[in-house]
């Protein structure tokens, strides 16, 4: 595996550990605050909706969260490659798929690990929890018994069942195999398809490529004894025997001699070179093996360069990944309250994504990935990042189903069901994926001051196995080396860069830049040679200054302001020289940047209009179009107060400046962030709510910030450090590894920078 997919098992274990066990929480959706929302919650409330659904069923859509969860069902008889080893050792697995369909389709989802491996046993369990659900999603349920399972539980529910990695598999898989004919010039009834793995993924995969017009004769399916075909008797089924052929062939090197299309969903190594070479010109190679390829690209490309490969591996290109199906497919089911998911749902869904492919790709996905996707040989499947896969996919899969006759509530109006998913897009988490891909792009030699926290050496060590860039962390060796044992990670020690100031060879030039800035400022030499060598924020910041290094994030141990005069002693980042700290929360698919959260005590009115311009420039780089709001405590004059009257000012420093985006005050939060609050006062200058807060001071900015993320829950990231000559982002105490690659994702894109790009010293 490539070393930026590398994760030891203590990272993970400690990533399903804090700050809680497990994956996901259930909250609330509705006010639980008083005995009133009680009431209505529970007893006596709960009696109406109760008569209104035994009066109508189908009403349990409307009063209940039916018609938007998903149980993901599994015995842990067949659990990501690694075998049958159980039900509960699953539960890790199906909450990954429960979260996952949260963050791609914004669909609620519950795990359930059934106890047996008795499929009679497993079709009574979820026929009986099936009305509590708008669909069934099984997961890693071994064969044959999925058949089994998946058939009956068709017949006797009246929602969707959905075995995942039988069909997820078959849709990617089909998507992808249409657009490399289509690369190919041959088209799928033309084609000779050979499979190799004859398990549940790979005869869903024939099933559906059969269904979507392969000619059945052209097919071939092997296992681990070799070809199926008419006759055979040894290791056979009924669901092998419907795929058997009428060939001589077989051995799998038999089958594949001529072919045009090798679907492998078996083992590492099934399909050798020698294989491949003798395979029909413009050969399409479905490698699905996981973690292991049947043969990877780059022996199929050695042989046959005018191969077409894919793989179900993220470091590879063409990656075949079931979650650009399942998410997505159930969101459109589950918006026609279907009863099912049939063939023509899944075919329209592959025939999405065949088509999403071919269209011009976002730059936030190209940068996710580090390179620019175009449609062609390297490029057949959408990216699983890409945003559009929402508003493009349940659309397709909700029309099929209308089609088909298995909605129970149609959808009247499809381009304003796609506008609603457009809204249903996380921006959290694709400002999260913008900022690490800029950085990716950007490939920083990323100083970490702080290498005696085991959490700035995990962020350190993540910012080289995620393919960010170079490590370089400021401590001394042997204790560096301890706490990487420590935290499980020893293995890591090469691959960072570990600098310190007792043996570095350009402390000389460092104390010399220092003295020059600081003799006249009451520091004579000796305290200068202290600084440099003994304080890790001083002798990092000096590294900066001289270009060894990219980017610096620091603060993980010391309080901001601490750290922040630290930092001014190399470079300037006081209010005077046009320093602020922007502060952004994320919180329920909303961003909102307040500042300063670190720079200005007590700001004026020409200040905040200064903060203002770096929050609107913040926002901007994170992908957002700023709304200002000057927040208070009076909204527009009342009620009067001296202390508001700043607020009311600094819209008008901003009016003579003549800026490019929108901003009003001075307001209330509720007004600034409520649309229907603001409505209340039409004058206002905001399109919409604001996504850029400046308050009065820093110590309301430190409340609001802490406040959010204790009571709410909100993700922090920042304060980002602007106006700065150098790319310094300064972290809180409180920081996780995550946050702490988060601060130095930011540094590396020279998010509030604006001056010139990195100045690589030799």
């Amino acid at each position: 595996m490539s070393n930026k997919n590398r994760v030891t098992r203590e990272e993970a274990l400690a990533y399903h550990l804090d700050p809680v066990p497990g994956k996901y929480d259930i909250v609330p959706s509705k006010p639980m605050a008083t005995q009133r929302d009680l009431s209505l919650a529970y007893s006596p409330g709960v009696a109406e909706p109760v008569k209104a659904i035994a009066e109508a069923p189908e009403t349990a859509y409307d009063y209940t969260v039916k018609g938007n969860m998903v149980a993901v069902v599994s015995n842990g008889t067949a659990i990501l490659g690694l075998g049958n080893l159980g039900a509960l050792a699953s539960k890790p697995v199906m909450e990954g798929k429960a979260v996952l369909f949260k963050r791609f389709a914004d669909v609620n989802a519950v795990d359930i690990e059934l106890d047996t491996e008795d499929p009679d046993e497993i079709i009574n369990a979820v026929k009986l929890m099936a009305p509590s659900f708008g669909g069934i999603n099984l997961e890693d349920i071994k064969a044959p018994e999925c058949f089994i399972i998946e058939s009956r539980l068709k017949e006797i529910c009246d929602i969707p069942v959905f075995h995942d990695d039988q069909h997820g598999t078959a849709v990617i898989c089909a998507a992808g195999l249409l657009n490399a004919l289509e690369i190919s010039g041959k088209k799928i009834e033309d084609v000779r398809i050979v499979l190799n793995g004859a398990g549940a993924a790979g005869i869903a995969c024939l099933e559906l490529i059969k269904a979507m017009g392969a000619t059945p004769d052209n097919c071939m399916m092997c296992d681990t004894k070799g070809v199926i075909w008419r006759g055979r008797t040894e290791g056979m089924n009924q669901w092998k025997s419907a795929h058997a052929a009428e060939t001589d062939a077989r051995t799998l090197a038999d089958a594949v001699r001529g072919a045009d299309v090798f679907l492998g969903v078996s083992a590492k190594g099934a399909l050798t070179p020698d294989m491949v070479a003798t395979m029909a010109p413009n050969p399409v190679i479905f490698a699905m093996a996981n973690p292991d390829p049947e043969i990877t690209p780059e022996e199929a490309h050695a042989v046959r360069p005018d191969a077409i490969v894919a793989t179900g591996r993220s470091d590879y290109p063409n990656q075949v990944n079931n979650v650009l199906c399942f998410p997505y497919l159930f969101r459109g089911a589950l918006d026609i309250q279907a009863r099912a998911i049939n063939d023509e749902m899944k075919i329209a869904c592959a025939h999405a994504l065949a088509r999403l492919a071919r269209e011009d790709v976002p730059d936030e996905v190209a940068l996710a990935y580090g390179r620019k996707l175009s449609f062609g040989r390297d490029y057949i499947i959408p990216a699983p990042f890409d945003p559009r896969l929402i508003h493009v996919l349940p659309p397709a899969v909700a029309r099929a189903g209308m089609a088909t006759g298995v909605a129970r509530r149609p959808i009247a109006d499809l381009e304003a069901y796609t506008l609603s998913l457009k809204a249903r897009m996380d921006p959290t988490a694709t400002i999260l994926q913008k900022i690490q891909g800029r950085a990716r792009q950007a490939q920083a030699r990323m100083i970490f001051a702080e290498g005696d926290d085991p959490r700035v050496l995990r962020a350190a060590v993540q910012w080289v196995r995620t393919g960010m860039g170079q490590s370089i962390v400021v401590g001394r060796e042997a204790d560096v080396r301890e706490k990487l044992e420590t935290a499980g990670i020893g293995d890591a020690y090469d691959e960072i860069q570990v600098v310190n100031a007792a043996n570095t060879r350009q402390i000389e030039d460092y104390k010399a830049f220092l003295y020059a800035r600081l003799q006249r400022q009451g520091y004579d030499a000796e305290d200068v040679h202290k600084m440099a060598t003994r304080d890790r924020h001083v002798f990092a910041a000096l590294m900066l200054a001289h270009g060894h290094g990219d980017g610096l994030v620091t603060g993980a141990t010391r309080k901001s302001a601490h750290i922040l005069e630290r930092i001014n002693t190399v470079f300037d980042a006081r209010p005077a020289d046009g320093a602020v700290g922007i502060t952004a929360l994320l919180h329920k698919n909303r961003v909102v940047m307040i500042g300063d959260t670190l720079v200005h005590e007590w700001p004026n009115e020409t200040d905040l209009a200064d903060i203002a311009e770096a929050g609107a420039h913040v926002a901007r780089e994170l992908g957002l179009e700023p709304r200002v709001a000057f927040a208070s405590f009076s909204t527009f004059g009342y009620p009067v107060s001296e202390r508001a009257t700043k607020m009311a000012l600094a819209p008008k420093v901003l009016d003579a400046r003549g800026v490019d985006f929108e901003y009003d005050g001075e307001m209330t939060v509720d007004v600034a962030l409520n649309m229907d609050q603001m409505r209340h006062y039409p004058f206002c200058r905001l399109s919409g709510p604001a996504n850029v807060l400046v308050v009065p001071a820093r110590h309301a900015a430190s409340i609001s910030v802490k406040l959010m993320q204790e009571m709410a829950g909100a993700l922090v990231i920042g304060p980002i450090l602007t106006g700065v000559s150098s790319p310094i982002q300064i972290c809180s105490t409180r920081s996780t590894s995550g946050d702490i690659l988060n601060m130095a994702a930011i540094a590396a894109c020279r998010i509030g920078q604006r001056k010139s790009p990195f100045n690589r010293a030799d």
